[in-house]
């Protein structure tokens, strides 16, 4: 499995901001780092542990945060000092959470994305190609079978859910020289299936809903990240299914399999597959290989 390492980085000063009467903001990095990352997931699943007085919500991104708050309770600046006591707090090389690791069934190349993305050639960088024939050549694969092998040969984390609502960004879990890249569109779609995957920047996500979209498409899985309609048992306690800091492992499937799960989840029975476990980001750090082999045995 190798013997990689990350190596986490060093953060700057936090940035502590308002955001008008009822929002504090605190930026953690210019960039995307799992120690950014990690850190921002950190602090809000401390600040939602301590339920402090006047905090409405709180939201991770990829290397930021946001809180809204009750003004009429609670001050940002009172907010922003216990903020940065937690902040001080943590070792963000040495934390540990309970979450998910799950199976996405994904059936690259599939009709769909293929008939939308041949549809837009004339707004991307090789209107002669794919979007995976693209990406492989970009990223120094030979052949796309061999871009999508590295695409799932890896699992992603779930580092932030937003933009729309229920749509996961997810990072593939590998050393920074071994990330995937490819750049958006050069003018967006204005048709996106729901449930495309999708990968922009080092970024891969589930499109939740048909709409416009700039990332590159290289299939679709036949399950849902929102059921705003709780029609599915797994979507009891919220209409959105990933949350920030779950792990998603892509598997490759056929379309015999999509279209018997997709039966399953139109009838409203299909369950997800997936399993709690604790991640640690100093096991992460020092082996991410022989650390992420372990995580998704849970869903083998």
């Amino acid at each position: 499995m190798g013997t990689d390492r990350i190596t986490p980085v060093e953060l700057p000063e936090p940035r502590y901001e308002y955001g008008a009467d009822d929002h504090v903001f605190v930026e953690l990095a210019e960039a995307m780092s799992f120690t950014a990352n990690f850190k921002a997931m950190a602090i809000t699943q401390q600040v939602a542990q301590r339920e402090i007085d006047g905090v409405i919500e709180n939201c991770p991104a990829n290397a930021s945060y946001m809180l809204r708050i009750d003004p009429d309770v609670v001050h940002p600046d009172e907010v922003i000092a216990e903020l940065r006591e937690i902040e001080a707090s943590l070792d963000v090389e040495d934390y540990e959470w309970e979450t998910r690791v799950i199976d996405v069934p994904t059936l690259f190349e599939d009709p769909w994305t293929h008939e939308t993305l041949m549809e837009f050639r004339d707004r991307h960088q090789d209107p002669d190609g794919t979007d995976l024939e693209y990406s492989a050549e970009l990223n120094g694969f030979d052949s796309v079978e061999a871009f999508i092998d590295a695409f799932v040969a890896a699992p992603h984390m779930v580092t932030m859910v937003g933009f729309v609502p229920g749509l996961p960004w997810c990072f593939q879990m590998v050393p920074r020289e071994r990330q995937l890249e490819v750049p958006k569109y050069v003018e967006p779609r204005t048709d996106t299936p729901s449930r495309a995957v999708g990968f922009g920047g080092a970024f891969s996500v589930i499109y939740p809903v048909q709409g416009a979209g700039g990332y590159q498409l290289y299939g679709r899985t036949p399950i849902e990240v929102l059921d705003v309609d709780r029609s599915l048992p797994d979507f009891e306690g919220s209409i959105v299914f990933p949350n920030p800091g779950d792990i998603l492992k892509y598997r490759r499937i056929d379309r015999e399999e999509y279209d018997a799960i997709r039966e399953e989840v139109e009838a409203g029975t299909y369950e997800y597959t997936y399993e709690t476990v604790t991640f640690s980001t100093e096991e992460f750090f020092a082996a991410p290989a022989e650390y992420n082999a372990r995580l998704v045995e849970a869903v083998a």
